[in-house]
């Protein structure tokens, strides 16, 4: 398909990456990026033996800290499963998809360092939460960017229009609820990362962006249903 179709040219997918090893370099990154969330806690549990603090004692103290890896352990656990499931679609990785998806695991690689931080600091602390929940907005940011390249670029994978208009539609409404949580957390005091419960309005806000993209159509060349 030539330039002039929104596609990719077929000299553009003698250049691209095999989708195969893009997706094994994403879920590598990603297994690590959960591991890591968990450090913060296990260096506190590991003194906890050499102190006199009980276990009761311990899980008071790093609430905070628990409630903030839980939280970053699911994020980052949904975000993977959405790419995964439209990436299982993909057939090959050009440049722009290639550094789009760079960009995107920079976001996923940046949250144990987002999580230590406002685990230590407690929902009290507004910056912090915001810094938080920043951290997610741009991971949701850069995956609507990436939906966005697919439905620009039919060469790269065998998607439909529908899937691709539901897509978008899916990762603006989670962009758009993250900005309410930033919102929530920056002016309400004491909500801090509790702001992200607004998450699970995905599916009314999803709706209530969808006529928004009636008239948005993936490039011509895009795959039909059925």
């Amino acid at each position: 398909m030539d330039g002039n179709g929104g596609g990719v040219r077929s000299a553009d997918l003698e250049r691209a990456f095999p989708a195969e090893r893009a997706k094994a370099f994403v879920d590598a990154v990603v297994a690590i990026a959960l591991t890591l969330l968990i450090l913060p806690l296990m260096e506190s549990a590991a003194e906890l033996g050499a102190g006199d603090t009980g276990v009761g004692e311990w899980f008071a103290e790093h609430t905070d800290q628990i409630v903030t890896f839980l939280i970053s352990f699911v994020m980052i656990g949904f975000f993977w499963t959405g790419h995964h499931r439209v990436f299982a679609q993909v057939v090959a990785v050009s440049n722009g998809l290639l550094w789009l998806n760079l960009a995107w695991l920079l976001t996923v690689v940046w949250m144990p360092v987002a999580t230590a931080l406002t685990g230590h600091s407690g929902t009290d602390d507004r910056p912090f939460a915001l810094v938080y929940i920043a951290s997610m907005a741009a991971t949701s940011a850069l995956w609507l960017l990436i939906r966005v390249h697919l439905a620009r670029h039919p060469d790269l994978h065998a998607i439909t229009a529908e899937r691709l208009r539901q897509g978008v539609a899916v990762a603006l409404a989670d962009l758009l609820l993250f900005g309410a949580a930033a919102g929530l957390a920056g002016f309400v005091p004491g909500v801090g990362y509790f702001a992200l419960l607004v998450m699970w309005l995905s599916d009314p806000a999803r709706r209530l962006v969808s006529p928004w993209l009636r008239r948005w159509t993936p490039a011509p060349g895009t795959a039909s249903a059925g």
